[in-house]
């Protein structure tokens, strides 16, 4: 039986966090789940901390201050790849990522090397969101899948399960993306190492307690990095199968 690791970074989530922790717990009742804390300012650590004391499997890795979404989920990578972890998942705090949907990505990683909860596949939606937003992110991933040639339809998509030993490769010679094209960039480098990606519907619910950190510079950042990447990748490099699950 492979052995799962929830990694969910947090900054200023106190009001999220106990009731995200449950939800996993619940859904995946063998999981462990990790808490990467960049030093909230709202005592979201000390919250974590005194789950970890009360539940069986729930731990916590507290860091120096915010580095980034990027940084934290490599900091929860590698803490779970030193202890062996068969399978990693990405999943947001704020509840925006369905934790009983991870019974569906996890049965799908058993033929794939990366699962993505996708918004954007077939069966996929967002709920609550205005509607600038939907499209804003519909035609994020439009113009990052045709300027990359990914074989993706939600590559911006948090919600994620790696086998471990694919995250190694992917991982391999350093990551230096750390905001919203995070995402992204360990997509492409699936991709090019010819790692089988799979996309499994989910509804993405949008945050109801706690602020976004999603700003217009994270973004700007994102579309710069793709554009690079884009000008400087050469055809044909890097074909992988994608998987539709239900």
């Amino acid at each position: 039986m492979s052995t799962v690791l929830v990694i969910t970074p947090t900054y200023n989530e106190r009001d999220n966090l106990p009731g995200i922790v449950a939800r996993i717990r619940a859904a995946v009742p063998t999981a462990c789940v990790l808490v990467v804390d960049d030093n909230s300012p709202d005592g979201t650590g000390l919250i974590a901390d005194r789950l970890a004391a009360e539940l069986d499997g729930v731990h916590v890795l507290h860091r120096e201050g915010k580095q980034g979404l990027g940084a934290a989920y490599l900091a929860g990578f590698r803490w779970g790849l030193d202890r062996g972890f068969d399978l990693l998942v990405e999943i947001d705090a704020d509840g925006s990522h369905p934790p009983e949907r991870l019974p569906a990505l996890l049965r799908a990683a058993g033929h794939a090397d990366l699962v993505i909860g996708s918004r954007w596949t077939p069966g996929g939606r967002v709920a609550n969101w205005p509607r600038r937003r939907e499209l804003l992110s519909r035609l994020a991933n439009r113009y990052v899948r045709q300027a990359l040639r990914l074989p993706v339809a939600d590559a911006t998509g948090g919600f994620r399960v790696y086998r471990a030993a694919a995250l190694e490769t992917i991982l391999r010679g350093g990551v230096e993306s750390r905001g919203y094209c995070f995402q992204v960039d360990l997509t492409l480098r699936a991709v090019r190492h010819g790692f089988t990606v799979a996309e499994v519907p989910i509804t993405f619910v949008d945050r109801t307690a706690g602020t976004s950190k999603m700003s217009a510079g994270v973004l700007a950042e994102a579309l710069w990095r793709v554009t690079v990447w884009a000008a400087g990748q050469r055809a044909g490099r890097g074909a992988s199968a994608l998987v539709f699950d239900r």
